[in-house]
């Protein structure tokens, strides 16, 4: 069954972030419009007023099983539909699991995500997930997964085995969606994000720009993700990787202002989440982060890998992060 926007308002309580009004797609266009300073402004102020801005919550994203998805999203070098020249693996041990999050851990990441490339979990999938979750869990560790699509009963496995946040991206607008991807739809998505409300997960969603889309298409990612209520606790802003083999390999360049101007725009429509810098953070000049930092972003993935793609070095973010004079949060995010 796929949910609407509306649809899960009536479906999820309690709510731990309402959504304060209902965005209309012209209104986050407007929000995109205002002068960039401005923008930039506004949302710091929005910013301080829900968090300590100088707290950064620390993630780390590890590939669990690696290649062979049967989906065609146009932006994925783990699509079996493109020779990018990635391995297809099988999913990793939990003893190797447990290594990485313990050097997570160690580094300061108090969140550890673990992605799986399917369409959608088997019933034997989502069994030995769970005995990883129970074993990341035990390090006291946040748990947070992206397994794909979610069939009933899956999404309360995956709670009651100690998962905190399920990860579900909307990739897109939803209006150009069908553009990006061919094998599922934008109610599919949904639909899934409905079954781990009702199960009591909390929510990792956003999209990714740079994929040759408008101003008013970006905004209309956003306003998708604004009025899902409630509004997701992790808003992660993805800038394209572009990955040679995959369709989107030599989209246009997004100039960086674009990209702030995104994030400044998730934070004033969606105040109490956590935005988080997360795909292409590692061609970012330390400046343009700064710049996201200061329009609301509080959230990045922390190590050498993004799944399959480089992420800035350890060493690197905390050098960046002692010249800005920002913290890594200590405690649990939302």
């Amino acid at each position: 069954m796929s949910l609407s926007p509306v649809a899960l308002r009536r479906k999820t309580e309690p709510k731990p972030h309402p959504t304060a009004q209902y965005w209309r797609k012209c209104e986050v266009e407007a929000l995109f419009d205002e002068p960039f300073l401005d923008l930039v402004y506004r949302a710091a102020e929005i910013h301080r007023r829900h968090f300590n801005p100088r707290e950064i919550q620390l993630s780390t994203l590890l590939s669990i099983k690696t290649g062979g998805c049967p989906e065609d999203c146009e932006y994925c070098p783990q699509s079996a539909h493109y020779n990018t020249g990635l391995p297809k693996s099988q999913m990793l041990d939990v003893s190797h699991i447990v290594e990485k999050a313990k050097i997570a851990k160690a580094r300061g990441a108090s969140r550890f995500c673990m992605g799986a490339a399917w369409r959608g979990p088997k019933p034997d999938d989502v069994a030995a997930v769970c005995e990883i979750i129970k074993s990341v869990k035990a390090l006291g560790l946040e748990t947070c997964g992206t397994f794909g699509m979610l069939e009933t009963g899956m999404a309360e496995d995956l709670k009651q085995a100690g998962l905190d946040y399920y990860n579900h991206n909307l990739d897109t607008d939803p209006d150009r969606y069908n553009d990006i991807i061919h094998t599922r739809r934008h109610e599919d998505r949904m639909d899934t994000l409905g079954k781990v409300r009702q199960a009591g997960l909390k929510v990792c969603c956003g999209g990714i720009v740079g994929m040759n889309e408008t101003r008013a298409e970006r905004a209309g990612l956003i306003a998708s993700l604004a009025n899902l209520d409630p509004q997701p606790e992790s808003v992660p802003i993805n800038q394209l990787i572009k990955v040679e083999g995959t369709p989107l390999a030599h989209a246009e360049d997004l100039d960086w202002t674009e990209f702030v101007r995104t994030v400044a725009v998730a934070r004033i429509t969606m105040p109490r989440s956590y935005v988080r810098l997360s795909a292409g953070r590692n061609a970012m000049p330390e400046a343009m982060q700064a710049m996201c930092f200061l329009a609301g972003a509080n959230s990045v993935f922390y190590g050498d890998k993004l799944l399959t793609t480089d992420n800035p070095e350890e060493d690197r973010d905390r050098i960046l992060m002692d010249k800005l004079d920002l913290l890594p949060q200590k405690t649990a995010g939302a």
